[in-house]
């Protein structure tokens, strides 16, 4: 294990991976509730039992002195957290990327400012063009709202613009081919997810829904040769482009191609848990070291570091009506 006075690439896992990559959820809460992250009726955290900004701020801090590259904000929304413009300007100012996942509905007034301060990326999410489709999708989200965001943030001059589907068949699978000329006609990026098994929905039956990366890349390439690529951005997209286009094509594949072997990233949950993986219950709790030990980097530290043995090699998805992993989307950080 590595030495905590030694920063210097020190969180490796038991597997000999290296951690660089850091999802922190600044939220459990979100103006949606799409179908396959939350269900209707939600109950959030109450306020005592999550991070305040200052303690993500502290964490975000530590794992860049251990040389994390790049941090992503993500919810629930992140941008419908109080006072979160005060997060990105101090987490954009630390010598790392600083990226975020947002469903889009706040951009139009917070892109620009999202910009100005220091955020590099942005991942939006968008599983449907049809706007009785997305509100289904997502219950009660508006789609010319997240348009107009999409179009903002394309005005504010980010690093790079990547759309998120969750692809589903009977839902949104007549689609593809729609979200690539879109993402084409904007310039931008777009990934096609496999839905993950995390919390127990009502709505549809996961098995049926199932569509894997590979149908969906066949499909595509009806209309658009592939080009494989070995273009990554820290994240577990596997790119392609296409000859006539700048945009780049993504899938994000845990049950079809899981890419736990080079795995690089652990996340940070809204109640201060360090989750080691996405797809198992490992999990060391920061928010009582931040509150035990307060302004205490040096132990929050260690505490990081010993963390990296309990990173498993794999997780297990599955197709079973029954969950592995009971939390929901909105409680791990999209």
């Amino acid at each position: 294990m590595a030495n905590s006075k030694d920063d210097t690439q020190a969180l490796v896992d038991r597997f000999g991976r290296t951690v660089d990559y850091i999802r922190l959820s600044v939220t459990d809460r979100c103006d949606f509730r799409c179908v396959y992250c939350m269900a209707e009726e939600m109950t959030f955290l109450p306020h005592a039992q999550v991070l305040t900004l200052e303690e993500i701020d502290q964490i975000a801090q530590a794992f860049v002195s251990l040389g994390v590259k790049k941090i992503r904000l993500t919810g629930g929304e992140p941008l419908v957290r109080r006072d979160v413009m005060k997060l990105m300007r101090s987490v954009g100012q630390l010598d790392s990327e600083l990226a975020i996942t947002t469903n889009g509905s706040q951009l139009v007034h917070m892109a620009q400012d999202l910009k100005d301060a220091g955020v590099n990326r942005l991942n939006i999410s968008i599983d449907s063009l049809r706007e009785d489709r997305f509100k289904a999708m997502t219950r009660i989200g508006k789609l010319p709202k997240v348009l107009a965001g999409i179009d903002a943030a394309i005005e504010a001059g980010f690093d790079r613009i990547k759309l998120n589907a969750v692809v589903m068949k009977g839902r949104n699978d007549d689609e593809i081919l729609d979200l690539v000329d879109f993402a084409r006609d904007k310039g931008v990026d777009v990934s096609f997810i496999e839905e993950m098994p995390l919390g127990q929905i009502s709505e549809h039956d996961r098995g049926e829904v199932y569509c894997s990366s590979d149908e969906v890349r066949a499909i595509i390439e009806q209309k658009y040769e592939l080009q494989p690529t070995v273009e990554r951005t820290a994240g577990p997209s596997r790119y392609y482009r296409m000859s006539d286009s700048e945009s780049r094509v993504g899938f994000i594949s845990p049950h079809s191609h899981n890419f736990c072997s080079e795995c690089n990233r652990v996340r940070v949950t809204v109640e201060g848990r360090l989750l080691l993986c996405l797809g198992n219950e490992h999990s060391v709790d920061l928010l009582h070291t931040l509150r035990a030990h307060p302004n205490d980097q040096e132990k929050l530290k260690q505490v990081i570091i010993d963390a990296m043995d309990l990173k498993p090699e794999k997780h297990e998805f599955d197709l079973d009506d029954e969950p592995q992993i009971i939390r929901f989307m909105n409680m791990t950080g999209g």
